[in-house]
Parts: C-alpha cells; structure tokens; sequence
C-alpha cells in the first residue's frame, strides 16, 4: 500500500521514524491504560513521569529543532488518536494516566517549543500524505486492536458496540483524507484477513468480522468500498502466495 503522494514531512521524519513513533505512541498508551484501569495513582505517577522522559529524549534525539517538533507531535498525536478510540469504543469518559502524560509533556515546553509543536501538529494533519507512514502504522495498530477487543467479546452486545465504532472511525477515514483515506482502510482490511488465516481464535470470529466488512460495503460508496476490498484481498492473497514460496 504504497502512498501515491509525496510526504512534505519525511525531511524533518523519514518513514522508519514515523513508524518509530506510531510503535512508542501505542506503546506507552497500552501501558497508561492498563494502569488506569487497574487505579494504582503511585504507579501511574511514576509511569508518566519515566514515559515524559523516554518521549523527550526520543524527540530530542533529532537534528533539527523543526525535527524534535515534529517527532513530539507524532507522539502526541499518536497517544491521542488511541485514546479518543477507545473512549468511544468503550465508553470511557477519559484516561486518567494519558491526560497526565499528555499534559505533562506540553507543560514541559517553553513558548517558542510550543509555537513550533503546535506548528509541526498542525502540519500533520494539514495534507493528507503529510507523515502517511505514522498515519499508516497507527491506523493498522488502532484498527487491529479494536477489533481483536470485538471478536473477543462473549456478549453480543459489547462486541455490536465495538463494531458500530471502529465501523465508523473507518468510514470518517475515508471521508477526512479523501485521496489516501481508502488505502489506510485497505490496509487495515487486508491485516485483519491475514490474521484471520494466521490465528484460530480469529477464525473461529468469522461472523462479527464478515458483519464489520457488510457494514462497511453498506456504508461505503460503491466504488470506495470496491477500490478497498479489492487492494485489501490483493495484499492478503500476495502474503498467501509469499508464505508458501517461503516454506
């Protein structure tokens, strides 16, 4: 699923980078919400501050300032995006351990960082092939987990719930980037199949995943839902066919 636009930003974040911070926004929020949920304050405490602490160096590891913006902002961003799903998905009216962190690292910014941070967030979300690979990485990851939560799901309900939003979220994806949107769809789609052929709990899920895909035609325009299935079975099949080479 290689982008068909140039990215603005791989100058200051080339695409490892970003991939790079799409893996530590997931990260760090998998580790604030089990810790949140659990409700342990001391341990969320001394969790945030160790993670402000690898976020800051991390960013602070780039050549430029325009570049440490940047990285910060993927970061951030990343964190966000996460928690804003599974608030939705599971009805959380916040996280406490997140807010902490997220507030922690723009309190830690003098006036000019922050000017440049809110310049560099800006940007991302400015062009739709702006960071495409961060967007790419942390799209899959978001999109995989919510619906790894749904096929896990022993009632009808909960797994339903799960369904309408991660449903939704991809369908917003492809209306807000309408030239590139398709693609993160599509690749998600195609991850979840592979997972589907890879994994027997995921097999064995096979009605809410079809549900999830009918919404999705359903909600779909004809020709965006035609474009994403078909990339989705392609890159699904190629692995199939890579697979067997391999062994």
């Amino acid at each position: 699923m290689t982008p068909v636009f140039s990215d603005p930003l791989a100058f200051l974040a080339p695409p490892e980078t970003q991939r790079q911070a799409a893996c530590m926004a997931q990260d760090a929020f998998a580790r604030l919400f089990r810790l949140s949920v659990e409700g342990d304050e001391a341990l969320i405490v001394s969790a945030v501050t160790e993670m402000a602490s690898l976020c800051h160096n991390w960013a602070r590891a780039a050549v430029s300032d325009e570049a440490r913006a940047l990285r910060l902002a993927l970061l951030v961003s990343g964190m966000d995006q996460w928690g804003l799903a599974y608030t939705q998905a599971f009805g959380l009216a916040a996280i406490s351990g997140l807010s902490q962190l997220l507030g922690t690292l723009r309190n830690s910014l003098d006036a000019t960082e922050d000017a440049r941070f809110q310049q560099q967030f800006a940007a991302i979300e400015a062009a739709e092939g702006a960071a495409i690979d961060f967007k790419m990485e942390l799209r899959r990851n978001i999109h995989l987990a919510l619906w790894h939560a749904m096929i896990a799901c022993e009632e009808h309900d909960e797994s339903a719930t799960i369904l309408a939003v991660l449903g939704s979220m991809m369908l917003a994806l492809t209306q807000q980037m309408p030239d590139l949107g398709w693609r993160l769809v599509a690749d998600a789609l195609a991850h979840v199949q592979i997972r589907c052929l890879t994994d027997a709990a995921a097999a064995g899920a096979q009605a809410s995943t079809e549900a999830l895909f009918n919404a999705l035609r359903q909600s779909l325009t004809p020709e965006v839902a035609d474009h994403i299935f078909a990339h989705a079975n392609q890159a699904a099949i190629a692995w199939q066919q890579a697979r067997r080479q391999a062994s």
